[in-house]
């Protein structure tokens, strides 16, 4: 009689698991659908940081485009992103003919909601307050801001990437080359920033990077970034803020505003 494997018949225990993540993709937003301007004004941009780019997951964004645009040459587009080393996984906007076309292109179409594990997705919806009930809980909670902030207290290594998610974000020590600091409000280093620096991640033009000594390979508000062969020595090693001043990333010395001399 022949013996059966004893792993034969067998469901293996933990081969699986389905969770709700959050991820940070950078978006192209496709303003013209003439892929010859588009290649023109993107290999620019691209060539200013190609690490940045090399083999990043992408969005393209359709919302700037006209409801009734015609056709995207999607498998062009494709093949311009991955030319340059980007990773095209979906589409965000758009009508129903250019989804479709992504669609063909086994392109996702993303969407505005956040994403929710499978127990959110089947739990029933909570009734709504009586107004009686929305009147009392008016006058008795105070409003509390929603910003909130994350300290990390230990040095941000090659590799590493941090995400403060609705907040600002504080590093108290040195941040490697090759790290990642993404915030969706301020950023403030005690110590030298390296790796790349992203304040408002979802587009809050109010946001700040502070740092002790900049020797970042990449930082970014509000989707304004300079690399760091565009930063002036001037401005390398020493104390400054970054901000933007009518969508211009600006860089300034901190002890320039407040009078302090070097040395």
């Amino acid at each position: 009689m022949a013996v059966k494997p004893e792993s034969e018949g067998k469901t293996p225990a933990g081969a699986v698991e389905l969770k709700a993540a959050a991820f940070t993709l950078p978006v192209i937003r496709l303003l013209d659908t003439d892929m010859d301007t588009v290649a023109e004004q993107l290999g620019p941009k691209v060539g200013q940081a190609p690490e940045f780019f090399r083999n990043t997951p992408v969005v393209v964004d359709l919302s700037a485009l006209s409801p009734n645009g015609g056709d995207i040459p999607f498998p062009l587009l494709v093949g311009l992103l991955r030319g340059y080393g980007m990773i095209p996984v979906g589409v965000r906007g758009g009508n129903a003919a250019q989804n479709q076309a992504a669609e063909v292109m086994e392109l996702a179409i993303m969407g505005e909601a956040s994403l929710r594990s499978p127990g959110q997705a089947l739990a029933k919806p909570e009734p709504k307050p009586t107004a009686q009930a929305a009147e009392q809980v008016r006058r008795t909670v105070k409003p509390v801001s929603g910003r909130t902030f994350k300290v990390v207290t230990q040095p941000v290594r090659s590799g590493q990437r941090v995400y403060a998610t609705g907040g600002d974000l504080s590093v108290v020590g040195p941040v490697s080359s090759g790290a990642e600091l993404l915030a969706d409000g301020n950023i403030h280093v005690y110590g030298p920033l390296r790796g790349r620096a992203m304040a408002g991640m979802r587009g809050d033009a109010e946001a700040r990077i502070f740092c002790r000594s900049l020797e970042a390979e990449l930082v970014s508000v509000a989707g304004r970034y300079r690399v760091s062969e565009r930063i002036p020595d001037a401005l390398k090693g020493v104390p400054v803020q970054i901000f933007l001043d009518q969508e211009v990333l600006r860089i300034e010395k901190l002890w320039a505003l407040y009078g302090f001399q070097t040395g």
